[in-house]
């Protein structure tokens, strides 16, 4: 509680520097939050109309719709920001763990039950292939190792500079991290089933299993170690919490305020300008928004010696989504929380997504029933849903205004096909959200969702780093700075800013010093 005191005293003072952070997702909370229980006076600007960024709150008639993400892992790291501003988070927030974590779903009908029970998940391994039962313990092992050399000592380390590439390489190389997380996965199992069951989580966080690196089978070891967790009410829930933090600590959220511009001076970020004209002065800037769209969007050419215009345009961008929103006027009490709908193909559809950015006419979906585990998230009796298709990012040329709905039309057919009888038929409400959506309401390059691919060589020190390798006193946080996507690859986006930004007391005994110049 004296941390918290402290810290907010400090906060509310005119004399302590300003940080301005653009966004209010998972991220840009995370990281106000911390630089607001470290002493500094921080405004957050989001330009959407309520807090959240991808994890948006959608209201229609009485049904609850989180926008995204909607599988919390790692509650530590909630736990440590409502830590800073001297909380709990259970009088806040409501976390229920997820049995099973989700029910993947094949073609032929057969069903794979993933959850995080060791004897469960061994016995649905034997069902499929009893030969592969070696196998996947030695997968099970190998992503235990890719989890503690990948996520618990690299995972909140700031790729600040080569040495720090330099230093992390012997773990990169004892996780033999040029392999593809599938070529991984398929050297212990040998079931294609199974191949997809253990490989499939890098979609997660917008990676094509086929073409990312081998580390990020530290997914299903994290699943395992933490679970998979539901925040009752909705992960709008845990924004909400976040901003309230926020508030305790001194900090300031202003909606309806979209920047238009870094200024920068002499090399240094001086603050941000807002669509309206206005200008607001700051000692740092924090995105949170879309590392591309920053530089090319929020930052003058002049200023931009690595990230130029022609090194974002030759990045290789995550795929993108579609996501059908939808309420029932009945309940389907046998689907899960969590469903994965497997389609007919499964490398040449990601090959369709990913490398020729083609909009395929079959699909794979996340099908969201939160209504499983949380009524409340629809009127009585009803049921909630989201339907995600990972479709290609907008250099597909779909044009979208054209093509949502028939594109929804057929996810309707399908699922009501599968898993969803009588589908059509019970749907009360309905709203839908595209690739389009993404590039000109969340402002991210090529309507990608995830930023950058997940590729070896566009993560750690060679994804954006969290201080900006061109402007002084800019830094990045969010899916699309290191380390990456996902609820917790977000959170560790923001502490590893603590390692990079001195607490407000250092930095005006510094004189304003932040950052340091590295060799071009």
């Amino acid at each position: 509680m004296l941390m918290k005191t402290a810290a907010s005293a400090l906060a509310d003072s005119s004399a302590a520097p300003h940080a301005v952070v653009i966004g209010s997702g998972f991220g840009g909370l995370a990281a106000a939050v911390r630089l607001s229980a470290r002493g500094w006076r921080v405004t957050v600007l989001e330009k959407l109309d309520s807090p959240g960024g991808r994890a948006y709150v959608h209201r229609r008639d009485g049904h609850v719709f989180d926008a995204g993400p909607t599988i919390v892992t790692v509650p530590s790291l909630f736990e440590e920001l409502w830590a800073l501003a001297g909380r709990k988070l259970s009088d806040d927030v409501d976390l229920r763990r997820l049995d099973p974590f989700y029910r993947i779903l094949f073609t032929d009908g057969d069903h794979f039950d993933y959850s995080g029970d060791p004897d469960r998940m061994r016995a649905e391994v034997r069902r499929i292939s009893p030969s592969d039962a070696a196998g996947y313990e030695r997968f099970m092992a190998e992503a235990d190792h890719c989890y503690e050399l990948g996520f618990k000592a690299l995972g909140d380390k700031a790729f600040d500079s080569l040495k720090d590439l330099i230093q992390a390489s012997p773990a990169i190389v004892r996780m033999r991290g040029w392999r593809s997380l599938h070529g991984m996965v398929a050297s212990h199992l040998k079931h294609p089933k199974l191949r997809q069951a253990m490989s499939l989580q890098s979609l997660l966080i917008g990676g094509n299993p086929f073409s990312v690196t081998c580390i990020y089978s530290l997914i299903n070891a994290l699943e395992r170690q933490w679970g998979v967790h539901w925040a009752m009410g909705g992960t709008g829930t845990l924004v909400r919490g976040l901003v309230s933090l926020l508030g305790d600590l001194g900090g300031t959220l202003r909606l309806g305020a979209e920047v238009k511009k870094i200024d920068i001076d002499s090399g240094r970020a001086t603050g941000v300008t807002l669509a309206s004209g206005e200008r607001i002065a700051a000692d740092i800037v924090v995105s949170n928004g879309d590392t591309a769209w920053t530089y090319k969007h929020l930052v003058d050419a002049q200023w931009r010696r690595h990230w130029t215009d022609r090194r974002i345009d030759r990045g290789r961008y995550s795929m993108s989504l579609f996501v059908w929103y939808f309420g029932t006027r009945k309940r389907y009490e046998g689907v899960p929380h969590h469903m994965m709908v497997l389609g007919p193909r499964y490398r040449e559809l990601l090959t369709d997504i990913f490398k020729r950015h083609r909009l395929a006419d079959d699909f794979s979906l996340y099908l969201h029933r939160p209504t499983a585990t949380d009524p409340g998230m629809a009127p009585p009796g009803h049921d909630t849903f989201y339907a995600l298709a990972p479709v290609p990012h907008l250099d597909s040329g779909t044009d979208w205004e054209q093509t949502a709905e028939r594109y929804r039309n057929a996810i309707a057919e399908v699922l009501e096909r599968t898993v969803l009888p009588g589908l059509r038929a019970q749907v009360t409400t309905s709203l839908v959200t595209t690739p389009q959506d993404f590039h000109d309401r969340l402002l991210s390059m090529k309507g990608a969702a995830f930023g950058l691919e997940p590729l070896l060589l566009q993560s750690a020190w060679f994804r954006p780093h969290n201080r900006s390798e061109d402007v002084d006193g800019l830094y990045m946080v969010g899916a699309s700075t290191h380390p990456g996507a996902g609820v917790p690859g977000v959170l560790m986006s923001a502490r590893a800013l603590d390692s990079v930004v001195p607490d407000a007391a250092a930095f005006t005994a510094a004189g304003g010093a932040t950052s340091r110049r590295r060799p071009s």
